[in-house]
């Protein structure tokens, strides 16, 4: 179980100088606007990602007039450091550094709920794949080097076709297919236990906690055309050796994991006629689900609301 029970958080925005023994269930924060309260939740968030939700620049953390941030804990029974200057970065586990956010993720699984974060339902495909890969990373930590492995792939393939060279493309086409493969059925394995979750009777108990009188669901959309299985290696390989003239006059690969998403709808209808408040619901909804399905594998994440008022 993921639990913070010391945090320390040094000139991160206004926060000059916090030192926080959290309750291990439930703590709420409250105060006037503009006081710190988002940035509070934003420092814990940052110590589970080493990134912000709220920014891509990280230098945005750190206070005008000063040089670096610091924020430090004790999870467990680990000490985790984190120091990020406008030059450099560190994060440190028990004094040992650490090169890739994963090591972070897999030892503090954090979850935001937040209007800064975006809602699921209604947000960009990326922001649905971060959704969708953040729950399989925590059932199959390993298929993380199947991603990077995709990354570089797909960027090698990509430069072929910036390039006009073809002479490679056949073995990069074959790696892609495998990758993508496992990928796909790992992202497939997770969508089957969020379906059990969104079922009835969560979804019933769900329903009437949020006042949703219409039935939700949702389809996984793999990244590939409808038209071929986008489990078989073979038919994956087929389609990038067809379509390679069209994908060499884009100049990239306009299909694949990389562009998978999840469609979402109320009864027939689609997610782009539903409400903001549908869509915030049905967000929360998916949201809940997730932390069910990880805490059924005995995962325990820490989950922060900004803002509670306006989001439940």
């Amino acid at each position: 179980m993921a639990t913070i029970k010391k945090i320390h958080i040094l000139q991160f925005r206004n926060i000059k100088d916090q030192y926080i023994k959290p309750n291990k269930d439930i703590n709420i924060f409250v105060g006037d606007n503009a006081q710190g309260k988002t940035n509070l939740v934003e420092a814990i968030y940052f110590l589970g990602h080493n990134k912000s939700f709220k920014t891509k620049n990280l230098k945005d953390l750190i206070p005008f007039n000063k040089k670096d941030i610091k924020v430090s804990a004790e999870v467990d029974s680990s000490r985790v450091v984190l120091e990020r200057s406008k030059n450099n970065n560190s994060a440190t586990v028990n004094k040992q550094k650490i090169n890739n956010n994963s090591t972070l993720t897999h030892l503090l699984p954090t979850l935001i709920i937040s209007p800064d974060r975006g809602y699921i339902v209604g947000g960009a495909p990326k922001l649905k794949r971060s959704y969708l890969d953040w729950g399989v990373f925590h059932m199959e930590p390993t298929i993380l080097q199947t991603y990077k492995s995709f990354s570089r792939a797909l960027k090698n393939t990509n430069s072929l076709f910036s390039g006009g060279d073809n002479r490679q493309l056949d073995y990069w086409f074959i790696e892609l297919a495998t990758l993508s493969v496992e990928i796909s059925l790992a992202r497939k394995n997770y969508i089957e236990r969020l379906s059990k979750k969104i079922e009835r009777p969560f979804l019933f108990k769900t329903n009437k906690t949020f006042n949703l009188n219409k039935t939700p669901s949702f389809l996984f959309n793999s990244g590939w055309t409808k038209d071929i299985n986008y489990l078989d290696q073979e038919e994956v390989y087929g389609f990038l050796k067809k379509n390679t003239n069209n994908f060499v006059k884009v100049k990239h690969l306009n299909h694949g994991p990389h562009k998978a998403t999840i469609d979402f709808f109320l009864d027939k209808q689609t997610e782009s006629n539903f409400s903001r408040g549908e869509q915030k619901i049905l967000s929360i909804m998916f949201w809940v689900a997730q932390i069910s399905i990880l805490i059924d594998a005995g995962i325990f994440p820490v989950v922060l609301i900004d803002d509670i008022s306006s989001e439940l």
